[in-house]
């Protein structure tokens, strides 16, 4: 059997890195030694990553071992490393995928449950991430972004010193490493929600050309399928010619033959983010078509069915890139005023409205009462209200929303506050065990004589709305886009074709589906 000498950083993070390798190559009965290694990104820490020389400065050093033939193999966090291997070097090799989310963490006394992310206003967050600032101020533009340095435990240390309140960081690290964070508060966004490195979660495995033995030992350990998606993170990555601080974005996924991928890139970190979504079975020329529409300059003229604030989402990011963006709500809503409201384990909302009208009349919960949202946009307007959802849907699909809730609430009690002319598509997926209790409280009036101007794209943020809309207009949006799957039945019944359903329900997914047309 072979020896084989892995080189390595010297943080905790790395050697966890190096030593899970480590032990996988000695499972197969090869001799495994390591060899600790400064890199620049180690030895300076006081600038930020933007301002230290070029690319690499957490792999140059190593690769120079690999090259000097001091090491036989490098073991790297994958997103840390340039899209161009040195000549006579080659990445042969990843790992399984580590959950690639971010984690943002809160002190407790800069918790603010009612806003995004849960803290506070005007709070100093550490990062010196690019791609996370930029993301991080599209949600939240009142946030102080601050540098901060050091190593995954260095950095939860200055946290808790008061340094900061709080701090992105990648939620792999933190798992690998098996960390206590029972003090600190945790919001962990969907990966659709805040998007992560090319390659994150994942680790690279870097040998000399040529050392065609050692490559065949470590296709033993490859991991083809996450080698395949990476692959196209990093070519988007590489197609923009960016390092590892380029405010770039980039997470695939595979669900049952079809590549996932969202990206988000912005021109510098204090930039909006431009977001778009692509799927296909081809993962050919996927990467070139995610660059074509991160770097159209096609503008286009945007209609949705919402009254829009100055600080929405959707109307800043439709801003930062010169499309001319109209909002009118074409339904009104009308409180229903109702009385006790039964005792239940949970309560489920499947949209802002319904919880804000169930709220107005100030009903009395039970301190054990669960809440279940169907996605973060109704996460948002309950946070308001200083409540915590155990349950948030992901994406736009409600009958899948619905099934992956049912697994929770198998047997219990479920209220749902709700409109009065609910399609009950959350309900009707439950468990014939599970005891359900409708409440209306609102109702929707359609908005006549309402003012729709002409656009090339309209998107329909309800069943209700996307009827006023088709109803009140000569010639429609040559791009309609629906929310979710409930507005894209509403509009198969009424016999239009070709219309786009949205990856996600909330503002971030609508204006990704616009870019991405």
């Amino acid at each position: 059997m072979k020896k084989i000498v892995i080189g390595s950083r010297g943080s905790d993070l790395a050697l966890w890195q190096a030593n899970y390798i480590k032990d996988q190559l000695e499972a197969l009965g090869h001799q495994v030694v390591l060899n600790i290694i400064k890199t620049q990104g180690d030895k300076i820490q006081h600038l930020s990553f933007d301002k230290l020389e070029g690319k690499g400065f957490f792999t140059k050093e190593i690769e120079e071992y690999l090259l000097s033939e001091r090491i036989d193999l490098a073991v790297h966090s994958h997103k840390d490393l340039p899209t161009e291997n040195p000549p006579g070097l080659r990445i042969v090799a990843v790992s399984k995928r580590e959950d690639a989310s971010e984690l943002i963490l809160v002190r407790r006394e800069s918790v603010d449950v009612t806003k995004k992310f849960s803290f506070k206003e005007n709070a100093i967050v550490g990062t010196s991430s690019a791609r996370r600032k930029s993301q991080l101020l599209s949600y939240r533009p009142d946030a102080q972004i601050k540098d901060i340095r050091g190593n995954v435990p260095t950095r939860i240390n200055k946290l808790r010193s008061g340094d900061f309140d709080a701090i992105l960081i990648a939620a792999a690290g933190v798992k690998r490493l098996k960390l206590d964070l029972s003090d600190l508060h945790i919001e962990q966004p969907d990966i659709r929600e805040f998007i992560p490195a090319p390659a994150q979660g994942v680790l690279a495995l870097q040998i000399r050309e040529g050392d065609s033995e050692l490559e065949n030992i470590l296709s033993r350990i490859n991991d083809f399928e996450i080698a395949k998606q990476v692959s196209i993170e990093r070519k988007v990555l590489n197609l923009l010619e960016g390092g590892c601080q380029l405010p770039l974005g980039s997470h695939c996924v595979n669900e049952k033959g079809v590549y996932k991928v969202w990206t988000a890139m912005a021109a510098s970190w204090d930039a909006f983010p431009k977001r778009v979504y692509l799927e296909g079975e081809d993962t050919g020329e996927m990467a070139e078509a995610i660059i074509s529409k991160l770097k159209s300059n096609d503008i286009k003229s945007v209609f949705i069915t919402r009254d829009l604030t100055d600080d929405s989402y959707f109307k800043r990011a439709m801003n930062a890139y010169n499309y001319p963006v109209h909002g009118n709500a074409l339904i009104t809503i009308e409180p229903i005023e109702y009385g006790d409201i039964p005792a239940s384990e949970w309560i489920f909302f499947s949209s802002k409205h319904g919880v804000s009208n169930f709220f107005r009349q100030n009903p009395s919960i039970g301190e054990k009462v669960k809440f279940g949202v169907t996605g973060l946009g109704t996460e948002g307007a309950l946070k308001k209200y200083g409540y915590q959802a155990v349950f948030v849907g992901q994406g736009g699909d409600m009958e899948l929303v619905g099934k992956h809730f049912s697994k929770l609430c198998i047997g219990d009690s479920v209220l749902f506050p709700q409109p009065k002319k609910s399609n009950r598509t959350i309900q009707k997926q439950l468990s014939t065990k599970t005891v359900i209790y409708d409440l209306f409280v609102y109702n929707t009036k359609r908005i006549s004589g309402a003012t729709i101007p002409e656009t090339e794209v309209a998107v329909l943020t309800s069943p209700t709305n996307a009827e006023v809309y088709l109803n009140s207009v000569e010639s429609r949006a040559k791009y309609i886009i629906a929310i979710g799957t409930s507005t894209a039945a509403r509009l198969k019944d009424l016999g239009i074709k070709g219309f786009i359903i949205s990856n996600s329900p909330e503002e971030a997914g609508l204006a990704e589906a616009v870019f991405s047309l």
